[in-house]
């Protein structure tokens, strides 16, 4: 009996432990990472790299707002027919396509490289029909086994979230005739990241132009929680190099040469036309027949063939829609799956002139909201019912809604777009007013007695706004002050 009443102790003991290794997510911060914070501001970039193909903006890790929700925000602009060099970062990147498109490849290890080069494939054919003719040799049969396999090339457009987990290598070309920026936010808190909460960026190649006169607007490229970015390669014996990858000793130099005054982002001598182009109509097609559940059998979604990329400009696909107010596109992990290993999620949202998004909270993230086009008036309340925030967004702007603190927005004149990246693959929220608000919920009683109103006044309370929910119209109620 005192055996079985031990063995079912140390089962209880074991499933408290599973349950509390998967529960908890996060790594806890430590007390000078709390949110504490009187003041909510807009944030500006205050670092640039300027590249010889390119301009990189860095948001400084550092500030408060960012050390709250553990994040590091990034733009990068590229010029027509420029590369952003290889690299990764220790910690899932969510990525929007503000403007322009390109092609980016992203490297999984293990994952084989059943791609081959248009070009390689016409020389190979070629060679195959000589050697036929002529007999062939063993130098053709070498060069032909040497021709350019690689990993799929993803195509992404302007509107895309691209989700880059932690330690992938990415590459990004723009084919396009226009700039392509790009803005994306590091969720430095996340369990994948085991370092520390400063921004790293690791490149393959590249580095950042060592130069004078790299200030931003509040303080040297040096800051707090930044680092310099340079090649992997760089601190490599050449001899091990030249070892390790069996080439001459001048090729392992190549590897090693200070490139860095080209930057991380460098123009291309050539349009790079040999890569095999992804069929973009086809990769939707498929996105589309995996989201209506006519393709789920689990052996598209390994980590090899799994999509990474979603466009948000896609109105069918809106999850909110107002005729009179706007309308809201959510990308979480049920539209794209590999959202649920980074546990990450994004919102996109275009409201109409003057509309209001209605006082609500999140229940389960921070979010980083970057405005993409218009202004608004934000209001952001803590639980000591002081405003934190109550300042007017404009494009280009970026600002942080902590976790649970109640926010609501008043669109200006001209409209309202932006981009919202959250720290959970599964994001909720709890409606202050409107059609699912938490006042909706509750009994016209607990109402009199919680604000002291006349039942009349309580029933206006839960019901003038109809079936409005998220978004509300412009409209006044006309109910008596």
């Amino acid at each position: 009996m005192a055996t079985k009443i031990v063995l079912a102790l140390v089962i209880s003991l074991l499933a408290y432990a599973a349950t509390g290794a998967e529960e908890n997510l996060r790594p806890c911060r430590s007390s000078a990472e709390q949110c504490r914070l009187q003041r909510l501001r807009t944030l500006e970039p205050t670092r640039r790299i300027q590249s010889e193909g390119g301009l990189t903006e860095i948001w400084d890790p550092s500030e408060d707002e960012l050390q709250c929700a553990g994040v590091a925000a990034i733009r990068n602009t590229l010029q027509p027919n420029s590369l952003f060099l290889p690299g990764f970062h220790p910690a899932p990147l969510l990525v929007y396509i503000e403007q322009g498109e390109g092609l980016m490849g992203l490297s999984h290890p293990g994952c084989p490289e059943t791609y081959e080069s248009e070009s390689q494939r016409e020389l190979s054919r070629r060679r195959s029909f000589s050697r036929s003719r002529a007999g062939g040799s063993q130098e053709q049969e070498q060069r032909e086994r040497r021709s350019d396999h690689h990993q799929k090339v993803h195509r992404f457009r302007q509107g895309d979230i691209l989700a880059i987990p932690a330690g992938a290598v990415h590459w990004c070309y723009n084919d396009g005739n226009e700039e392509l920026v790009a803005f994306a936010v590091m969720d430095l808190n996340n369990q994948a990241n085991q370092l520390d909460l400063n921004f790293r960026s690791f490149f393959l190649a590249g580095g950042e132009p060592r130069q004078e006169g790299q200030r931003g607007e509040r303080g040297t490229s040096r800051q707090r929680g930044m680092e310099n970015f340079q090649s992997l390669f760089s601190g490599f014996s050449e001899e091990l190099l030249a070892e390790a990858y069996d080439i001459p000793i001048n090729i392992a130099r190549r590897l090693q040469e200070d490139e860095s005054r080209r930057g991380i982002i460098v123009r291309c001598q050539d349009e790079m036309r040999r890569m095999i182009r992804p069929d973009e109509e086809r990769e939707d097609q498929e996105r589309r027949w995996t989201i209506n559940g006519e393709e789920e059998n689990g052996v598209e979604e390994t980590i090899c063939t799994t999509r990474f990329r979603h466009n948000m400009n896609t109105l069918c696909e809106s999850d909110i829609v107002s005729r009179q107010a706007g309308r809201i596109h959510l990308v979480n992990q049920h539209k794209l799956p590999i959202l649920r290993f980074l546990d990450l999620s994004a919102e996109k949202g275009r409201l109409f002139p003057n509309a209001i998004y209605t006082p609500h909270w999140s229940m389960t993230d921070h979010r980083i909201v970057y405005v993409l086009r218009g202004d608004a008036q934000v209001q952001i309340v803590d639980n000591h019912g002081n405003t934190v925030f109550n300042d007017r967004v404009n494009r280009g702007q970026m600002f942080v809604i902590p976790q649970f603190y109640a926010v609501t927005t008043r669109v200006g004149n001209e409209g309202f777009e932006y981009v919202s990246m959250k720290t959970s693959g599964q994001p909720m929220k709890s409606p202050m007013a409107g059609y699912t608000s938490v006042i909706r919920a509750m009994p016209i009683d607990v109402l009199v007695n919680s604000y002291r109103m006349s039942p009349r006044e309580a029933q206006d309370l839960k019901y003038n706004r109809g079936h409005q929910s998220f978004l509300l119209s412009s409209g006044r109620s006309s109910a008596s002050p």
